[in-house]
């Protein structure tokens, strides 16, 4: 994953070649629909086109890109846990990569902040990594069913009547945060399309 080896050169860091293989690897894991590679690369593109209207910094934008591969990098179908153990992956890896202790640091923060996708109002960079993640919820209708297809099949495991208790209660959650973007460019971009995405799902959770 260049992106990955970029980033940790950005910061001073010498990334080894297990690491970016281990990231390309874990990303190809048969059972994963979404969380895949594909996600990573849309999350990267995005957060981009956000830091540029936002203005932030190059290192900010590196640290960013880090969490941005990493975020995912452990799934196991357990939300929470899956973020805390994919933010104790990145803090490793970056430690042996010689990065700066504070810049491993938060780099694990970042990962963090994507299990809820809360942030403070004044944490920029978290925002844009967060929006970026949440992009997909503002995609075209077509964009949206096939996340949502693709969700649901990394859930296959899950009775139908436990999806949709789950998937309410996650959507429920993401409707009490108004706005659902952090930043104002995601906002203009995004805010819409995802609300209006985001209540057809549930409309039809509901029956």
């Amino acid at each position: 994953m260049h992106a990955w080896d970029e980033a940790v050169a950005a910061l001073g860091g010498n990334a080894p070649g297990a690491v970016t293989v281990e990231l390309d690897n874990r990303y190809a894991e048969p059972h994963r629909c979404y969380h895949t590679a594909e996600h990573v690369a849309a999350v990267l593109r995005d957060a981009k086109a956000l830091a540029d209207a936002v203005g932030l910094h190059e290192r900010d934008r590196a640290l960013v890109d880090l969490a941005a591969c990493a975020h995912d990098v452990i799934h196991t179908g357990v939300p929470g846990e899956d973020e805390r153990a994919s933010a104790g992956w990145a803090r490793r890896a970056l430690d042996a990569a010689g990065i700066r202790p504070a810049d491993a640091a938060r780099v694990e923060e970042l990962v963090l902040f994507t299990a809820d996708h809360r942030v403070p109002d004044n944490d920029t960079a978290a925002g844009v990594l967060v929006d970026a993640d949440l992009a997909i919820l503002g995609g075209t209708a077509v964009e949206y069913d096939a996340y949502v297809a693709a969700v649901r099949a990394e859930y296959g495991h899950v009775p139908d009547p436990q999806w949709r208790v789950g998937r309410t209660r996650v959507l429920e959650q993401l409707l009490a945060v108004a706005p659902l973007y952090r930043t104002q460019a995601a906002r203009e971009r995004w805010e819409q399309q995802a609300q209006l995405n985001i209540r057809r799902e549930l409309a039809a959770l509901r029956g």
